[in-house]
């Protein structure tokens, strides 16, 4: 029995099936390049799901976290560590302002977010205006509020009763939306670009149109950036893209290098009515994670990873387009803003590709059976994105000789 197949029937014994994992077990990561237990290398075109933005292992994250560790790792919330204020100082001064609430994911940010969004409202304006309007197909998390608050049936079906207090319109769509406006809202909650929904990009306007009418209704504008932050669409925060500010601002993913982290933000004065005991976590803001993030942030700016993430988007972008000119009878749509890409097939081929691609090398992820997506590390280059398109081509020529 080899390495690989005694860890997964070790996993398989001992972990909970809560993931559709593939069978390959890695044991260490540089830059774009994963290694697994056998001494196999691959490109890695999903970065654990974005998180990984610098890529795996990162010298100076790897360093700044080993360096912290010997020192201090969680003093506790009951005082200060460096760390936590550096990176809240640093996030303020980079976007809305205002301060943070640190977490250790991304569902807790939106957690965060729908309880001072809720807080604010009664107090301003009244006890009864609580609702969150959200997107189909979105996704917050699988919390049992930000699970209600994702707009994705398949996912909230075996988790009924569903927490209260959440409505779905269709992504967008601000006419639909504004007919849905009650006067028990209390703000609309949203991803700039739908992630683990297909890589949806909305309308150039949609946000701006989202954020006057936010400002018309007296309504808080949440932007879930979970998966868009950090430099991921080739601006630092994807909704700077569309030239406007939300009053809530969540992050996670990419912000850590890697480490579990979750932030949620809010401007002035929002923030003022999170007081003593209305929120807390046990591990949120804990020195180790900070570290990370604060490692991972400064090589974003300093390597001006976004302009990066950019110019490289464009160039995959367009080589994904030439395929779909290519191979029109199998591919259906290509989409997505900067390295925060997918590709739509005509028939249910995603996971075949997926497994082929492992095979080859190739760490991609299916998103759905017609959809995969492309969420490099920001260091990605153009040769290892030329790998990748001679294999899709590949994969479709094989494809057409079936048929």
């Amino acid at each position: 029995m080899s390495n690989t197949e005694e860890i997964i029937n070790k996993g398989n014994k001992y972990l909970m099936a809560t993931y559709a994992r593939l069978p390959v077990v890695f044991q260490r990561g540089e830059d774009y390049h994963l290694w697994d237990v056998e001494g196999k290398e691959y490109l890695d075109f999903i970065a654990g799901y974005g998180v990984c933005s610098v890529g795996h292992s990162h010298p100076r994250v790897v360093e700044a976290i080993v360096e912290q560790a010997r020192e201090i790792i969680q003093p506790s919330n009951l005082f200060y560590n460096c760390p936590q204020v550096e990176l809240a100082e640093l996030l303020s001064r980079l976007t809305i302002g205002g301060r943070s609430f640190l977490a250790n994911s991304g569902a807790e940010a939106n957690e965060a977010a729908i309880k001072l969004a809720r807080k604010y409202s009664r107090q301003k304006f009244r006890e009864n205006r609580y609702e969150i309007i959200t997107a189909y197909n979105s996704f917050h998390g699988r919390t049992l509020a930000t699970l209600a608050a994702t707009g994705q049936l398949s996912k909230q079906k075996s988790f009924a009763p569903l927490t209260p207090g959440f409505k779905h319109v269709p992504f967008n769509n601000v006419e639909e939306m504004e007919k849905a406006i009650s006067e028990k809202d209390c703000a609309v909650m949203i991803e700039p670009i739908q992630g683990e929904g297909g890589v949806i990009v909305p309308d150039q306007s949609f946000l701006g149109k989202v954020r006057k009418l936010c400002n018309d209704h007296n309504l808080l504008l949440i932007i879930d950036e979970i998966q868009t932050g950090m430099g991921r669409t080739g601006e630092l925060f994807a909704y700077q893209h569309y030239g406007i500010e939300p009053d809530i601002l969540t992050l996670a993913k990419g912000l850590g290098g890697g480490v579990p982290i979750g932030v949620m933000m809010a401007r002035d004065p929002l923030w003022e009515v999170f007081d003593v005991g209305s929120h807390g976590s046990t591990f949120g803001g804990n020195a180790l994670a900070c570290t990370a993030a604060l490692a991972t942030l400064r090589i974003i700016l300093e390597e001006d990873l976004s302009s990066r993430a950019k110019r490289t988007g464009e160039f995959f972008m367009e080589r994904l387009k030439e395929l779909h000119r290519k191979w029109p009878q199998f591919i259906s749509q290509v989409r997505g803003k900067g390295l925060m890409l997918a590709m739509e097939f005509k028939g249910d081929i995603a996971e075949e590709i997926v497994r082929q691609g492992l095979e080859e090398g190739l760490v991609l992820n299916g998103l759905t059976p017609r959809v995969i997506r492309f969420l490099p590390p920001l260091t990605i280059e153009e040769s290892a994105i030329e790998r990748l398109i001679d294999f899709l081509n590949q994969v479709l020529i094989k494809l057409e000789k079936q048929h």
